[in-house]
């Protein structure tokens, strides 16, 4: 059976999660997201008595967390810290069972398409799978969720973002 491990988002940094009982790991990029002194101090203590340690993602995740997020339309939603730390919990699915620690909704959202356990700390987290599409308020023609214009290219209404069930 493989060891837990739990694969912190800053949002369950911030929120005060670190299990006693099982390895923590995170990404620099999350560290470096952490503006205030209270989760400073958490991750410092935490990477000193080695309940925390520093992982990075195999490239080959990477570009599966890519594809999947492009085909759900969260690839705008997503940071690259984002993506890094969903690719983190992709590679140590060889070794570990991660369950990945965060609030952020998209993250969640990725996490369920690709079958990572995750749970949330200050919120309740979400209940089902969306993916996204743009939408011409104009003229209705609908754009791939990557469309990156304000505006439609046909009528030059304007475009907004679109929830739909998966």
């Amino acid at each position: 059976m493989k060891d837990k491990i739990y694969v912190l988002d800053a949002s369950g940094i911030i929120g005060g999660f670190i299990s006693p009982k099982h390895l923590n790991i995170t990404t620099n990029s999350v560290i470096s997201e952490l503006k205030d002194i209270k989760s400073q101090i958490i991750v410092e203590s935490a990477l000193k008595d080695g309940s925390l340690v520093i992982g990075e993602p195999g490239s080959d995740s990477i570009s599966k967390v890519q594809s999947a997020i492009t085909t759900s339309g969260d690839i705008l939603r997503l940071s690259t810290v984002d993506k890094e730390l969903v690719a983190l919990a992709l590679t140590l699915e060889k070794n570990y069972y991660p369950l990945v620690v965060t609030d952020d909704y998209s993250i969640q959202n990725i996490l369920k398409i690709l079958q990572i356990p995750y749970c949330s700390v200050l919120t309740e987290g979400i209940n089902e799978v969306y993916a996204w599409i743009k939408i011409c308020r104009g003229c209705r023609k609908k754009y791939p969720p990557e469309y990156k214009e304000d505006e439609c290219e046909i009528c030059g209404s304007s475009v907004y973002r679109k929830r739909i069930k998966k």
